[in-house]
């Protein structure tokens, strides 16, 4: 391609709205534009890189045994309302009417799709194992597109769907995936995780895995061991407090079986106007790790409390599914006064009739301070089991760094992640409710088993630049560039330097070498900046050594220029490539 005819304006400044690397620099470098908030038009440099993107996917996934098939994006509200994620999705499932009213919506994700296609079409164990994909547009009105591509409301996703005939079919199927998404990623050249996590709105019976690209921009944060293997989304994340002990505050026996309390008795304190863990911990000088916490929150209607320690933060999701609720949500003030008693501020679980989920690094703190559900007053020497119960005890809360491995004790430490691919076992959720069953060998009908398997091809491309990037620009690794090689000429109006670039282009193009020619009457710091900024891998600067037959050639990730013939520089192109 000729860089006079390509579609690619460059920025020297990005908008100040961009505030992330990748979305600055897609911008910049005249990969994207933006259309709307959170929907982008892809550039021909963009389009080629989402190309390359596709073209490892598609590899992959028919090697691993995937067809591919294309869906609707369009899709009836009746099969979302028979599964049942309708009104469970929430605001940003797209919806609409046609013009005969009826209801429709902009598919986000096609397990009702893809389970109706199968379901229909398949009805014998002889047809299963069976796993399609696609790559196609989705559609979510998220409330609040950011970061670019990273969280868009039309974005390019590779979904692909597996269907067995029982969990020990679609345990192969699952982890067949899952190496082919670790030959994806490790192709593309990105750093990456797989990590235990929520399976959110999709929903299932089984495991889940995310793959994280490692990002300091990552909205997810990734907990993994220092020592063994054990990594997960905090959402999902499970850890041993520090401080803690979880057979602490047994009651010691004397010799004739009667209990003694080898901690204080429990005392009110007066605490005007002394709400808050940093108040407390400023008027008292007692540690957070010390202090119990009371939330309570409305969960699909219901008052329920959540108590951890005054250092750790209620982890919602994990509390939303142990209720196996729909909705939860923090509660208002009038109603945390309703049920407490007391303003937000001084609640507690002693005395309390709803119901009280207590986090399992509470039932380890000695001699604690807790809220005394009456205005202006705490609890101080609280023993948890003594002095309220425990009748519901779990994992209700976020892992905090310094915490122990729940595997191997090590400590756990903390990273951010961008999440480029989701991994599910479906189980029977979606097959039971659309009716996607088969004959077993006895002739009997059973419920098709599902797994489901995501990647986020657009989004791929900011991951990769978070990666790949410096000060000038870009740093595509080979294997997704828009183009292999970039060829500038220090001056087109030079005819050595012409006649060089043309037969170097012309000779690349033969060998089928992607290369991009920069032959517009630019001056050469403007071409070097666009080339930096373009970031593709390998750079020919033909100058005044081209009457020689010498050029430069510029490896842009580690910035190494070599001067040599065009002889050599071609054959060190074909030797670099080969290993792609």
């Amino acid at each position: 391609m000729r860089q006079s005819q390509l579609l690619s304006p460059t920025l020297r400044e990005a908008p100040a709205d961009a505030e992330a690397v990748s979305h600055q620099l897609l911008l910049r470098a005249g990969y994207i534009r933006q259309t709307a908030a959170g929907v982008y038009s892809y550039l021909p440099l963009g389009r080629r890189v989402l190309r390359k993107l596709e073209h490892i996917v598609r590899e992959e996934m028919d090697m691993a045994g995937a067809q591919e098939v294309l869906l609707p994006a369009i899709q009836p509200a009746e099969l979302w309302q028979r599964s049942g994620r309708y009104a469970l999705y929430g605001p940003e499932l797209i919806r609409f009417h046609d013009r005969h009213e009826r209801e429709f919506a902009l598919g986000p994700t096609h397990e009702e799709v893809i389970t109706t296609l199968v379901g229909g079409e398949v009805n014998s164990y002889r047809r299963l194992p069976l796993t399609m994909y696609q790559i196609q547009t989705k559609f979510r009105d998220e409330r609040r597109p950011r970061f670019g591509l990273l969280r868009g409301r039309e974005f390019l996703m590779k979904d692909a769907y597996s269907f067995d005939t029982d969990w020990e079919g679609l345990d192969r199927s699952y982890w067949n995936m899952y190496e082919a998404y670790h030959q994806i990623f490790t192709r593309m050249g990105l750093q990456f995780r797989a990590v235990e996590a929520d399976p959110g709105s999709i929903g299932g019976e089984g495991g889940t895995h995310e793959f994280m690209a490692l990002a300091a921009i990552g909205e997810d944060t990734i907990v993994s061991c220092s020592s063994c293997a054990y990594a997960a989304n905090l959402e999902k994340a499970q850890s041993i407090a520090a401080h803690s002990s979880r057979n602490e505050n047994k009651c010691e026996m004397t010799a004739d079986g009667e209990s003694i309390t080898p901690y204080p008795v429990m005392t009110k304190l007066h605490t005007p106007n002394i709400r808050t863990i940093g108040q407390l911990k400023q008027a008292l000088g007692k540690a957070s790790q010390q202090m119990i916490k009371t939330l309570i929150y409305v969960a699909d209607g219901q008052a329920v409390a959540v108590v951890v320690r005054g250092d750790h933060e209620v982890n919602e999701i994990k509390v939303k599914n142990t209720l196996g609720v729909a909705e939860l949500q923090l509660a208002d003030a009038e109603t945390t006064s309703r049920v407490t008693g007391a303003p937000v501020g001084f609640a507690g679980p002693r005395g309390l009739s709803i119901p009280i989920l207590v986090d399992e690094a509470v039932a380890g703190v000695k001699d604690a301070l807790m809220g005394a559900n009456e205005v202006d007053y705490h609890y101080d020497h609280v023993v948890p089991g003594r002095d309220f119960t425990l009748e519901r005890i779990g994992d209700y809360r976020n892992a905090v760094e310094g915490d122990c491995c729940p595997r191997c004790e090590s400590a756990l430490q903390f990273s951010k992640g961008i999440e480029v691919g989701h991994i599910f076992k479906l189980g029977t959720k979606y097959s039971e409710t659309l009716a996607a069953t088969f004959l077993d060998t006895a002739g009997k009908e059973q419920n098709m088993v599902m797994g489901c398997y995501g990647i986020g091809i657009s989004r791929l491309l900011s991951a990769a630049i978070e990666q790949h990037h410096d000060e000038h620009g870009i740093i595509w690794p080979l294997a997704i560039a828009p183009y292999q090689v970039h060829l500038v000429p220090v001056s087109v109006k030079d005819a050595e330097q012409t006649k060089v670039a043309e037969h170097l282009y012309e000779w690349l193009r033969r060998h089928h070498v992607e290369v991009l020619l920069d032959d517009r009457d630019e001056r050469l710091g403007v071409k070097l900046k666009d080339a930096d900024l373009m970031g593709i891998p390998l750079r020919i600067v033909i100058g005044k050594d081209a009457a020689n037959g010498l050029v430069e050639l510029k490896e842009r990730s580690s910035g190494e220029k070599q001067i040599m013939t065009v002889e050599k520089a071609c054959l060190h192109i074909q030797a670099v490539l080969e290993q792609v």
